[in-house]
């Protein structure tokens, strides 16, 4: 554990509840992998709590924080400055202080994109399809749209919600068309789809037994298609196991969780991050037996 001393700077996340981040786990071990004086903290914050909580921050001279649920959109109106990312996504989760008050951004789409950037894939073909469409959802259309994908599918089983998904974007600086379709659609939109990602919480621990998706849609996928699961915990997801099974691919989202991450600190250090440091600390305090 690094020696914390006067001159240590403080770093943090907020949210309410915020004792289930994992962040404190992969920020600190990259900090002290780096040898840099920094502290990264859990800093439960109520909603109606917001604002003090921000000058609060400013007075302590915290150096920045992630935002996570409730605060990624209520802390917009709270800040200077918010990049183009933040504002297509409409959340906010990375802030920093500057001289004219604090800035923001989201890196969730860095974190979505880190696997997938890799591959190399003629991205313009793909006509992806997403699972769920709420915050995270958000992140993972700009993040396609970023990857050259034309066209976007999106899933719900809410009409009202699929609507109201849809209409968010209009007038927006997204290059990809959205088309939002009901849930008992999807067995008819698979055999012309390389990549599906489910942004929903079904099948998080400890419902590990729940998919979002019946098991009989895996085999109408094209050969070599992507399952791209947001969840991390556990790895891999009935969704992935299914998926493999049936010769997809699969990727869960460790990676992620830990380059939006990186990609924070490195906004707040101002240097490269070990995201393979961090990996590996969340890989052991959330897998101890396969570790040991």
């Amino acid at each position: 554990m690094s020696i914390i001393t006067g001159k240590t700077q403080l770093l943090g996340i907020i949210g309410d509840p915020v004792e289930h981040s994992l962040s404190p786990v992969m920020q600190n071990a990259a900090i002290e992998h780096l040898g840099v004086d920094y502290i990264y903290i859990p800093f439960p914050v109520k909603p109606e709590n917001l604002a003090t909580a921000l000058d609060g921050f400013a007075t302590i001279g915290v150096m920045g924080f992630n935002a996570t649920i409730p605060h990624k959109q209520a802390i917009i109106p709270l800040l200077s400055e918010i990049t183009t990312t933040a504002q297509l996504v409409g959340a906010v989760n990375t802030v920093w202080r500057t001289e004219t008050g604090w800035e923001g951004t989201n890196t969730d789409v860095i974190g979505f994109l880190s696997p997938l950037k890799p591959l190399n894939h003629n991205w313009n073909t793909f006509k992806p399809l997403i699972l769920g469409n709420g915050g995270a959802a958000r992140a993972v259309v700009v993040g396609l749209a970023e990857l050259g994908c034309p066209e976007i599918a999106v899933l719900g089983r809410d009409q009202d919600k699929l609507a109201q998904f849809k209409q968010s974007w209009y007038n927006s600086e997204l290059t990809a068309s959205i088309t939002v379709h009901s849930w008992d659609e999807l067995s008819g939109l698979v055999s012309e789809s390389q990549l599906i990602v489910n942004t929903t919480p079904l099948g998080m621990f400890p419902h590990t037994d729940n998919s979002p998706v019946d098991s009989h849609i895996w085999g109408k996928f094209p050969k070599n298609a992507i399952a791209y699961d947001l969840i991390y915990n556990p790895s891999p997801t009935k969704f992935l196991q299914e998926a493999q099974q049936q010769g997809l691919n699969i990727i869960d989202g460790l990676d992620m969780l830990v380059y939006q991450g990186a990609a924070a600190l490195e906004i707040w250090l101002q240097k490269p991050v070990p995201g393979e440091v961090m990996s590996q600390a969340l890989k052991d305090y959330l897998f101890p037996k396969q570790a040991s």
